[in-house]
C-alpha cells in the first residue's frame, strides 16, 4: 500500500512547487521521449510565461496555476509529449506528461505547429492519495 499524507501535508507538498518555480516561471513543452527527472530535454516546442505570482495557495492536495501567457509563435513543429517547468532563470522544477486528457497537462491538441499560437487556459496539480 502506498502512502497516504494528510491534505495539510499535500497541500505543503504543492506549495513547495509555487515557491521553486517563483515568480514568471516558464511552462516548456517537448516532444519525444520524456527523460529522466531534470535530464536532457528533447526538442524544445513552445514556452510559455507563468504569472508573476506562480499560483495561490494549496487547497484540498490541488494547486491550481495563475494565468500562463500564450506562446504566439512555437518553437518547432512536433507532438506534444512532456512539459517541464523552470524558474524565469531555467532552473529545474517539474516535469510532467502531455496530452489530450488524463494526462499532467491537458491541452486542446497536441499537435504543435512552428509559428502557431500554443495556449494553456488552465493548469491544475493534484497531490492525491492512492
Amino acid at each position: 500500500m502506498a502512502l497516504a499524507y494528510s491534505t495539510a501535508i499535500r497541500n505543503a507538498m504543492l506549495d513547495a512547487i509555487t515557491s521553486a518555480a517563483g515568480g514568471s516561471a516558464l511552462l516548456r513543452i517537448y516532444d519525444g521521449t520524456r527523460p529522466a527527472t531534470g535530464g536532457t530535454a528533447t526538442t524544445l516546442l513552445a514556452e510559455l510565461t507563468c504569472n508573476a505570482t506562480f499560483a495561490p495557495s494549496a487547497s484540498g492536495g490541488v494547486l491550481t496555476l495563475n494565468s500562463i501567457t500564450q506562446d504566439s509563435s512555437a518553437n518547432a513543429t512536433g507532438t506534444a509529449t512532456w512539459f517541464r517547468i523552470v524558474t524565469s532563470g531555467g532552473t529545474f522544477c517539474v516535469d510532467g506528461n502531455v496530452g489530450t486528457s488524463g494526462s499532467d497537462l491537458n491541452l486542446n491538441t497536441v499537435s504543435i505547429v512552428s509559428g502557431g499560437p500554443v495556449a494553456v487556459s488552465s493548469f491544475v496539480i493534484t497531490e492525491g492519495n492512492a
